[in-house]
């Protein structure tokens, strides 16, 4: 049985959310963001990031700017022993026509295609309702955080029987039982 690939947001789930972020240099992580990716990717599975950017569409920041968010998460990621398999954003303002913006399906039909995955039991892990979205257009789970904007989209998921968490790592811990899996000793940060 393969592992499941991990689909994460990117602006308010591993780094603290700012508004159309266009400056590496206030890249934050989030807490517990690299002890979360490290327990997903030692069980297994694959880590990609799936992310609306829709400043490049508003003509609020370039693609480059976004790459240049990205490569600094990126390098603080790796800093702490940590990659991300690939990255996908979509660059469109909300109100553009494409199979790409999430909660369309087409960012994790590309990874899925690019990286040979097999979509069945994946997971989505976001801050807004779109993410959990995705995941229920791809058949998989999604999983809202409340960092970033989660608080907004609480409700509705705990309405729709999604699970909520106030975390990246109660997210990872999440997975780890559904899985079936106990927690290694360092799954959490001590």
């Amino acid at each position: 049985m393969s592992v499941p690939p991990v689909f994460l947001d990117r602006d308010g789930t591993l780094i603290v959310e700012k508004h159309y972020l266009s400056d590496p240099g206030q890249v934050s992580l989030e807490k517990d963001v690299a002890p979360a990716l490290s327990m997903l990717k030692g069980r297994g599975h694959a880590l990609i990031v799936l992310s609306n950017q829709s400043g490049i569409g508003r003509g609020l920041l370039s693609e480059a700017d976004a790459l240049r968010v990205n490569a600094r998460i990126a390098e603080l990621l790796r800093e702490q022993g940590v990659d991300i398999l690939a990255w996908y954003m979509c660059p469109h303002a909300p109100e553009v026509s494409c199979d790409c913006r999430k909660p369309a399906a087409g960012m994790a039909r590309a990874a899925s295609r690019d990286w040979k995955l097999d979509l069945s039991g994946c997971y989505v892990i976001g801050d807004k309702r779109a993410d959990l979205e995705l995941a229920d257009a791809i058949g998989g789970t999604g999983i809202l955080v409340t960092t970033g904007h989660g608080a907004d989209s609480a409700g509705w998921a705990k309405a729709n029987a999604r699970p909520v968490v106030d975390s990246l790592l109660a997210a990872a811990q999440f997975i780890a039982a559904r899985d079936g899996c106990a927690p290694h000793a360092g799954d959490t940060p001590e």
